[in-house]
């Protein structure tokens, strides 16, 4: 059982991450605009290593959003389990991504260098849909699901969700455009103000007109 300590650390460690995720992606999305060779270097490293944390905390994000829907439904139970998973899963994909990222910087001298490395990783057999392409999406997937299924209940506001959305069609039009889907993400993910006894919970039945996280 998590004593009252504990449990103020844990919420306190969940609303950063809440908050943190979306602006360290938005670090990232600045550094790349500021290093248009996109080749290795001090951009390219800090960059990435922006863009490692930010998605690392959504470790903390997606579970949070899951304990957020409280009591319910063996189905909503199911439901909003396989979210989290679909999310962690594309989680795990976007680190390895930003993994490989920083050690082709590392290794390589130049951009044709790096896309030498590039290459030779993304031939081997699964790496591309995995790490690059199927992987990456159920990220945001998972992130959506939770939130939809979070609004249905009256869990959250309906512009949540459709904050997310916009998000990452953003990021889908163009990389260049990842400040301003890093600014949806963080409006879609802004915790509440009031003080929160565990890490996003209701526990509760819904306020008719509840917004959280």
């Amino acid at each position: 059982m998590t004593n009252p300590a504990q449990g103020h650390r844990r919420t306190t460690v969940t609303r950063a991450a809440f908050i943190a995720a979306p602006l360290c992606m938005l670090a990232y999305g600045l550094i790349r605009l500021s290093d248009p060779d996109r080749g290795p270097g001090p951009a390219w490293t800090a960059g990435h290593i922006a863009l490692l944390a930010g998605v690392s905390l959504f470790a903390v994000v997606l579970p949070a959003l899951r304990r957020m829907a409280g009591p319910t439904t063996r189905p909503g139970r199911l439901s909003a389990a396989a979210a989290t998973l679909l999310g962690l899963t594309g989680t795990l994909a976007v680190v390895v991504q930003a993994a490989i990222d920083l050690v082709v910087g590392f290794r390589a001298a130049d951009r044709p260098g790096m896309e030498r490395l590039f290459e030779e990783v993304q031939s081997h057999p699964g790496v591309q849909p995995a790490v690059y392409t199927v992987g990456p999406m159920l990220f945001y997937v998972g992130l959506v699901w939770l939130l939809v299924q979070l609004a249905v209940r009256r869990r959250v506001s309906p512009w949540r969700p459709v904050m997310v959305v916009l998000g990452t069609v953003t990021a889908a039009v163009s990389l260049d455009l990842l400040p301003l889907a890093a600014l949806l993400f963080a409006a879609a993910l802004v915790p509440p103000a009031r003080p929160l006894d565990a890490p996003l919970p209701l526990h509760t039945a819904p306020a008719p007109h509840g917004d959280t996280p």
